[in-house]
């Protein structure tokens, strides 16, 4: 199956990472204007409900909505065939487990934008989120269970913020003038990315501490609360040039992302290239 699955996983790849990209330069653009004008922030749906009194609005819901069901559906290959050679053990099943939580995350929020262009006025992001919340705490246990997915969110923030860091996006980006010059860029979104979902985490543990699912915050709400730090406006203003830096590092991948399972060994990725260029300094 892995083999049959060469010829379409590579397109599918590339129309969802293009797809966050349009989301996230639409957020963060955004949340950058309310913070430069003392606005709100939105979230992911929020901001694309903005577009539906647009001629072309409708258009990009679609074409984001549909992008973000191929990148879930993406995600979820490559967690069954382990596209990205995570391998086995624990550590592959861990690393292939958080693309299936991912990729069941991305597919949510496709399903909600999808019903914008429907007509849907449900819910932001941050309704959609305290829904979630709510819904598992109303389970046996509810409250613990809410923990860990908060938890888990943390981990997963401090992940993005550690890719940046360690500058682990480049494993999988083939090098290129393009992609060397706009290093920095990826390097900042994911970071910037990493403290939106770890302050999102923070909002779910506290909900399950209260008991409440409305204290559970998506985006928007993660940056209004960056926005109540000192110097808010200025630390939402950064954040917000951070999610363009990632909707920048996701246009990237789109078009220079390697699929290591079916990469031959000609190609080289920028982590190649700066390894090789430290051993020559």
């Amino acid at each position: 199956m892995s083999e049959k699955a060469r010829g379409w996983v590579d397109p599918v790849m590339r129309i969802g990472y293009g797809a966050r990209a349009i989301v996230y330069v639409i957020v963060g653009g955004l949340a950058l204007y309310a913070a430069v004008t003392g606005g709100e922030a939105q979230g992911t749906t929020d901001a694309l409900a903005d577009l539906r009194g647009k001629t072309w609005g409708i258009a990009v819901i679609l074409i984001s909505a549909v992008g973000l069901f191929a990148y879930a559906f993406r995600r979820m290959v490559d967690a069954a065939l382990d596209l990205d050679d995570y391998g086995g053990g624990i550590k592959g099943a861990v690393a292939r487990g958080g693309l299936v939580v991912t990729g069941l995350i991305h597919g949510a929020i496709g399903v909600s934008i999808a019903g914008l262009a429907l007509g849907s006025s449900d819910g932001g992001e941050g309704g959609g989120t305290q829904k979630v919340v709510a819904y598992i705490m109303s389970m046996p246990y509810g409250f613990l269970l809410v923990g860990l997915v908060g938890l888990a969110t943390i981990g997963a923030g401090g992940y993005y913020a550690w890719k940046g860091i360690a500058e682990r996006y480049k494993r999988h980006i083939r090098v290129t003038p393009t992609a060397r010059t706009l290093d920095p860029v990826l390097k900042f979104g994911c970071i910037a990315m990493g403290l939106v979902i770890a302050v999102i985490g923070v909002s779910i543990v506290y909900a399950a501490t209260q008991t409440d699912p409305g204290s559970a915050a998506g985006i928007g709400e993660a940056l209004g609360q960056i926005r109540s730090f000192p110097f808010g406006r200025f630390l939402m203003a950064v954040v917000a040039l951070g999610l363009i830096a990632f909707a920048v590092e996701n246009a990237v991948e789109a078009v220079y992302r390697i699929v290591p399972r079916y990469t031959g060994p000609d190609v080289k990725t920028m982590a190649q290239w700066a390894r090789r260029k430290a051993s020559m300094s």
